[in-house]
């Protein structure tokens, strides 16, 4: 079982950013996809972003692309996402998540670890 702990999520103006970080409870995190997903009120959880295992390939939701980058270190165990030019349409809780088969996921309910997330709030 791997845990996952979000951090780094508040409250900032629109235009700011924020550095969200997603640690693991065990090295094996280093042999997954990870992904940022976002729930708003309401709503339905939506992808954000992914990583492969090896870092060089990544995928982004439309509605972040050129904002926002994920990124991992695998020496380190951890997941991030920088939340740059952050719109109050970005207010969510954000949600790290991880998947066993090796392959980047856009649908929540294939992956199979997932941290308690961490509330981002962007106001106008």
């Amino acid at each position: 079982q791997v845990q996952l702990v979000e951090s780094g999520g508040g409250l900032v103006q629109a235009g700011g950013s924020l550095r969200l970080s997603c640690a693991a409870s065990r090295r094996t995190l280093s042999m997954y996809p990870v992904a940022w997903f976002r729930q708003a009120p309401g709503k339905e959880r939506e992808f954000v972003a992914g990583i492969i295992v090896s870092g060089g390939s990544t995928s982004y939701a439309d509605s972040v692309k050129g904002r926002f980058t994920i990124s991992r270190d695998n020496a380190k165990n951890t997941g991030s996402l920088q939340m740059n030019s952050l719109k109050p349409e970005d207010t969510a809780v954000y949600y790290c998540a991880a998947r066993r088969s090796g392959v980047l996921s856009l649908y929540a309910d294939e992956y199979d670890y997932w941290g308690q997330g961490t509330q981002v709030t962007v106001s106008s």
